[in-house]
């Protein structure tokens, strides 16, 4: 039997996972009475939410005597280290693109993970049963980012299929008339274009760890293809450690893949992706090898972190209501435990103290670190993220990264001033009858706090994406931070229908009556620059004499709600997001009021000395 290894690579949503689906229904991979959810290959409950893919994963299809391993990339560019480690594995690649969107940042992000790596791709041109695309416009998209990235010539004639991955069809034909059901043609089209793995049966053990899971059975599990000669169970092998020392340690569990599930195995030969358990601390990058034949593949290069926040032990009065994981040692050796397995993430514990430096891609990345804590009934409090600076030959650095934007014309004017004032530079302006798009380069930092600003702007018609570009000297100026104060509690309880129709003229509300609240926390936005005070548990005097329907005819203004993301973006520095099972809240880092006051005063003298 042949192998054929590839990843599928793609924008966020251009419909990665769902052409998994096809291609496992259509290879039978599934019995016919087998139930399968949609997206089987988004196994988690948050990937599943928001119709994302966050780390990679395999599965194994067998197509006329071929076995095709094929993984499933992230497309967002916080998860970009997993596709960057991905094309280790591989040795070709289907580039999927939105008929009508066309190329976007993550395509483009992809794209030049893959032409780096050198792997040959085929672009397949999905959702063509969409209304109004324009295949000709999307297939010169393409070509000219092919152009862009500096492909060489010979890849720069690929092959194209066309398929509708919603609706099982697929053709070598832009007319939709000629598309047919299954997945035939491109399961053809990768058997005769994609080369077998380029590995030797024969000859001591060469295996390159790519990716990593964990379980609390047998600890740190590497995933990697092999490069030569053949794995067994129970053998004794050697890893060669990223910094050139070896270690020898012997395989206690060996899995291999198929379809969707991954299955314990005794051996497995060159061109196989098996993961691999025995070694508890074995990282990326790291070559298994036969123990008398120590050579190690080419290290991988791992991009670094460009975010970070600071995770705490949940410290306000609410503490422990909620949630049952919240002291300092369970939180530590949960944020231990994912780092085992992403190592985009960096945790450093603060000395002294019960907080910790939380470093990863961006600020998807985190926050859904953040939402499955809270989900498994942690309790934490979490700072506002913060760019990294590096020092890059002697001078201060900060990221930057490419913004696309495509929004409807009649906010354009309103978004080029928004982002404007985030130093942000304009780099092309594309305009058609109804939408607009725009391509800026701006600094990390001004990204921060500026979707939600957006998707307000845009009453949520606009489109954003981002993608890192490079490290640039550092700019002094502020960016990222809110320009309105807000509406802070000075006491707590549960807030009244009374006290807050008496609050709401000074700004907007993000709590309804009957919510519980306390002393620091942040309940609304003012109207002005400056933090407001707010009492928003004041009962009513009662009187001898009124009506018994008076408060019924209170009508208050609809709570703006705030996601997760919305939350994180919103803070200023001197502010947290408190975490729980069931909820989370906003609130200054110094709750008394009259101490806030006075450390507001003090910080308001130093920068008027500045």
């Amino acid at each position: 039997m042949k192998t054929r290894n590839i990843a599928i690579i793609a924008h966020v949503d251009h419909g990665k996972t769902t052409l998994i689906d096809q291609l496992l229904k259509c290879s039978g991979t599934f019995r016919t009475n087998e139930d399968v959810n949609e997206r089987v290959m988004d196994s988690n409950d948050i990937e599943r939410e928001r119709g994302i893919t966050i780390l990679a994963k395999t599965t194994s299809i067998h197509y006329k005597d071929n076995k095709i391993n094929i993984l499933d990339t992230p497309g967002h560019a916080d998860f970009g280290g997993e596709v960057e480690r991905i094309m280790n594995m591989v040795d070709g690649v289907l580039l999927l693109v939105d008929a009508f969107e066309g190329t976007m940042p993550q395509t483009r992000f992809v794209l030049k993970k893959a032409l780096e790596a050198h792997i040959k791709p085929i672009v397949v041109i999905n959702k063509i049963d969409r209304p109004n695309i324009n295949i000709q416009k999307t297939l010169d998209e393409v070509l000219t980012l092919f152009i862009e990235l500096g492909a060489p010539d010979e890849l720069l004639d690929f092959k194209v299929v066309y398929t509708s991955a919603i609706k099982g069809t697929s053709s070598l034909d832009p007319d939709l008339s000629t598309q047919k059901e299954g997945m035939d043609c491109l399961f053809d089209t990768i058997i005769k274009e994609i080369p077998e793995p380029n590995v030797c049966v024969e000859g001591p053990l060469q295996l390159q760890v790519a990716l990593l899971d964990y379980n609390d059975f047998v600890g740190r599990i590497g995933i990697g293809t092999i490069h030569r000669g053949t794995i067994r169970v129970n053998d004794n092998v050697s890893v060669v450690r990223n910094d050139g020392t070896n270690r020898q340690f012997r395989i206690l569990k060996l899995y291999g893949f198929v379809g969707i599930k991954r299955i314990e195995i005794e051996s497995a030969s060159a061109g196989d992706i098996v993961a691999v358990a025995g070694l508890s601390d074995i990282n990326v990058g790291e070559t298994i090898c036969d123990i008398n034949h120590l050579e190690p593949l080419p290290k991988i290069k791992l991009d670094e972190p460009t975010l970070q926040m600071t995770f705490g032990v949940n410290s306000s009065p609410l503490s422990g209501k909620d949630g049952k994981l919240l002291t300092a040692r369970k939180i530590d050796e949960r944020l231990f435990k994912e780092a085992q397995k992403d190592v985009a993430l960096r945790i450093e514990r603060i000395p002294n103290s019960e907080s910790w430096i939380v470093s990863g891609r961006g600020e998807l990345h985190l926050s859904i670190l953040i939402e499955n804590m809270r989900r498994e009934g942690f309790e934490l409090q979490v700072s506002k993220p913060r760019v990294i600076i590096k020092e890059i030959d002697g001078v201060k650095s900060e990221p930057y990264e490419d913004l696309m934007i495509d929004a409807p014309n009649e906010y354009v004017g309103d978004i080029m001033t928004s982002i404007g004032s985030r130093q942000a530079e304009l780099i092309n302006m594309d305009a058609s009858s109804t939408t607009t798009r725009l391509d800026y380069v701006i600094p990390s930092r001004g990204l921060i706090g500026f979707t939600n600003n957006f998707l307000t702007l845009t009453k949520g018609y606009g489109i954003i994406s981002h993608t890192f570009r490079e490290y640039r000297p550092y700019k002094k100026m502020e960016l990222g931070e809110r320009k309105l104060g807000v509406l802070v509690a000075t006491e707590g309880g549960m807030a009244t229908p009374y006290a807050i129709e008496h609050v709401e003229e000074r700004g907007t509300l993000f709590i309804e009556p009957n919510t519980q609240v306390y002393e620091g926390m942040i309940v609304g936005e003012n109207r002005y620059d400056i933090d407001l005070a707010v009492n928003v548990v004041t009962k009513k005097n009662l009187t001898n004499v009124r009506s018994s329907t008076k408060d019924n005819t209170v009508v208050l203004k609809t709570p703006r709600k705030m996601s997760l993301e919305a939350c994180l973006d919103y803070i200023n520095l001197d502010e947290l997001v408190e975490i729980t099972p069931k909820t989370y809240r906003m609130r200054k880092m110094i709750l008394n009021t009259s101490e806030r006051k006075k450390y507001d005063a003090h910080k308001r003298r130093e920068n008027e000395n500045e």
